[in-house]
């Protein structure tokens, strides 16, 4: 090896450092994710509440429950993965991760603020689809991964579809 080769090797972060980036920016997807959330949603909202909401809306305790599982899974296994599985199954997790989260949030904005329902039940269903490549690769690395991350799987698909059910009424 020259000292060109060596030099160039050398300041190439190693694979530990590699994962340590990714499950950060795992776990910074989620934080954020859970945190911009928030920001647009208010289903307090006059506007909200005159809607009328489909009949196989979950109830609102729901809601309590399902999010803090769901963002304590996904930063969980997209950890896991992160940490464990081939560089390429890391990407592909990390690259949907970021984009499911950014199609959820357009969401959010879409339907609470320019109440563009159409166009935000395009974003969520975009999102759910977007949330399938990282139930696969959590499959592929452990049923254990892929179990845990399908109740978020039919959680988003669910919330899709209820958001289809908005449109339905202003349609």
């Amino acid at each position: 090896m020259n000292a060109a080769t060596a030099s160039s090797v050398s300041s190439a972060p190693s694979l530990e450092t590699w994962r340590i980036i990714a499950v950060g920016a795992v776990i910074v997807s989620v934080i954020a994710y859970a945190v911009l959330s928030g920001v647009w949603v208010s289903t307090e909202a006059a506007w909200y509440q005159s809607l009328t909401k489909p009949s196989w809306q979950p109830p609102p305790w729901v809601f309590g429950v399902i999010w803090p599982y769901n963002f304590i899974v996904l930063a969980a296994v997209g950890s896991l993965i992160a940490w464990r599985a081939p560089p390429s199954a890391v990407a592909v997790v990390l690259s949907f991760l970021v984009v499911s989260i950014a199609l959820a949030l357009t969401w959010a904005y879409l339907f609470y603020v320019p109440h563009a329902l159409g166009a935000a039940a395009v974003a969520l269903t975009s999102a759910a689809v977007a949330t399938i490549p990282i139930v696969i690769v959590a499959f592929q690395q452990s049923w254990v991964w892929g179990t845990l991350l399908m109740p978020y799987q039919i959680w988003v698909a669910l919330a899709a579809s209820v958001s289809w059910g908005y449109v339905s009424q202003v349609t």
